[in-house]
């Protein structure tokens, strides 16, 4: 893999700083598909991201983005419920976060590992 460019360096530097000084969705909005994972976590962290830019965030395809939602004070529960994983073999630390934060919330979960709905 070559190695990046002072310019490319910069330009990276920079896109870090927008993504922690951006002030709403619109602003995070272009971090969504930055070529750089890391930025995107970043974006994902700023206290600004409310929960309808959290929730696409949630459909990043790398691990660290989703973990970052998954510990979001604005995340919804329903994008919490989204990064769940029904199949126990398949469920990584992303689940275990949401889970984590939906027990916090007063979420029960069954034996399965799923939320148990309420009465309906």
């Amino acid at each position: 893999m070559a190695k990046k460019t002072a310019e490319q360096k910069a330009a990276e530097a920079l896109r870090y700083t927008a993504a922690s000084g951006a002030a709403n969705a619109a602003e995070l909005e272009p971090f969504l598909t930055d070529p750089n994972q890391g930025i995107r976590a970043y974006a994902a962290m700023n206290p600004d991201a409310d929960a309808g830019i959290l929730d696409r965030f949630a459909d990043d395809k790398f691990w660290g983005v989703r973990m970052e939602v998954a510990r979001h004070a604005n995340v919804s529960d329903i994008t919490l419920r989204r990064l769940l994983e029904p199949s126990p073999p398949k469920r990584g630390v992303v689940h275990h976060a949401a889970r984590e934060k939906l027990e916090q919330r007063g979420i029960v979960f069954g034996a399965d590992g799923m939320p148990v709905e309420g009465p309906g």
